[in-house]
């Protein structure tokens, strides 16, 4: 693999960028997936006060929904699922981050191994199944920090549904939200509905105009934040716009495009190694296509009228503009952070920043 000559210039910290790069294929590669992830986000988060020594990057900042973000770039939800990291992650360079999934109740998520690298594809197959610590203890800790002196950085909080709720039960599904909201939107800089992860039996049936028209006038009632919704690349074309007129009708603050796909075409994996993974949402740079084209079917539709939030498959400074370009206002991340490593956000930031910076 060569993500420094993808993610990043000759000319950005080269042998820190180069040493991730060794660890990565050495080590990390050669540890469960899930287990590699606790131990990284440890570090980061012990490294968080070394890091704040070194200035953030050059930042271009980015006025929406009524907040100013320090830069377009952002962590997408699934990274720092229990609020335990913002602020370390912040001091990476991120201008917002976005915690979760969280839901209504604790759960484990789903039997282990979750997690899955595809390293030919820069991509990662995920089944976690929100695991989390619900959302109680999420707003407890969210609450301490409110009292911290903390990063400035903009906050937002992704919460879904419960497993053990089940999906053709209205009022229970419009319960369980509904408390997350009720628990986590007075703590947050903006709250995002998640009807779109595939490892929740029955999530993405929400989807469905008629069932997410209910559930976001539900949250919108309990939640006095902007508010927007997550939606799947494997949404039909014409079930994307309908989502999208649907959050204008609404007047949701923005729609978030997109989670994870269940497609597993045009690989590089080999097949067998691909089926031994199994289910689970595929992120990286194989939905890469599909995000564009989703997100701009989304500015087709909303034009300026929402913010879009663009995620899926962003490598590099490149692959962001693209993004914003393309009708995108912010641009989240996640698996291009696991490949790019912890000084992957400052270039991705820096690049945006200065338009003419080799990304």
């Amino acid at each position: 693999m060569q993500r420094h000559a993808q993610g990043g210039s000759e000319t950005s910290e080269p042998m820190t960028s180069r040493a991730y790069d060794a660890l990565f294929e050495h080590v990390l590669t050669r540890v469960d997936a899930e287990r590699a992830h606790r131990l990284g986000f440890a570090g980061i988060r012990a490294a968080r006060f070394a890091t704040r020594r070194y200035p953030g990057p050059a930042t271009r900042p980015v006025t929406a929904m009524g907040l100013t973000f320090p830069s377009a770039l952002g962590l997408a939800a699934g990274f720092d699922k229990n609020a335990v990291g913002i602020d370390a992650l912040a001091a990476l360079g991120f201008g917002h981050v976005e915690v979760g999934t969280v839901t209504g109740e604790p759960q484990p998520g789903n039997p282990r191994p979750r997690l899955f690298r595809l390293p030919a594809d820069r991509a990662i197959v995920n089944r976690m199944g929100f695991n989390n610590d619900g959302a109680e203890a999420v707003s407890a800790r969210l609450t301490q920090r409110a009292r911290r002196r903390h990063q400035p950085v903009v906050l937002g909080v992704n919460i879904g549904k419960t497993k053990l709720v089940p999906e053709d039960d209205e009022a229970a599904v419009l319960a369980d939200y509904t408390k997350s909201a009720r628990l986590l939107a007075r703590l947050a800089d903006y709250l995002v509905v998640n009807v779109s992860s595939p490892n929740t039996p029955g999530l993405r049936t929400l989807q469905a105009v008629d069932r997410l028209g209910p559930l976001l006038e539900a949250v919108r009632r309990v939640a006095e934040v902007p508010l927007l919704v997550k939606i799947a690349p494997d949404l039909a074309d014409d079930d994307v716009v309908g989502v999208a007129r649907l959050a204008l009708e609404l007047r949701l603050e923005g729609v978030i495009a997109t989670n994870t796909t269940i497609s597993r075409e045009g690989l590089r994996t080999p097949a067998a190694d691909v089926e031994a993974v199994g289910a689970g949402g595929l992120s990286g740079a194989p939905v890469a296509e599909r995000s564009v084209e989703v997100l701009r079917l989304l500015h087709q539709t909303v034009g300026h009228d929402l913010t879009l939030i663009s995620v899926g498959g962003i490598s590099t400074g490149d692959d962001a503009r693209a993004r914003l370009d393309a009708g995108a206002t912010l641009v989240q991340a996640y698996t291009g952070f696991v490949y790019g490593g912890p000084w992957w956000p400052r270039r991705i930031a820096h690049a945006l920043a200065h338009q003419g910076v080799p990304a």
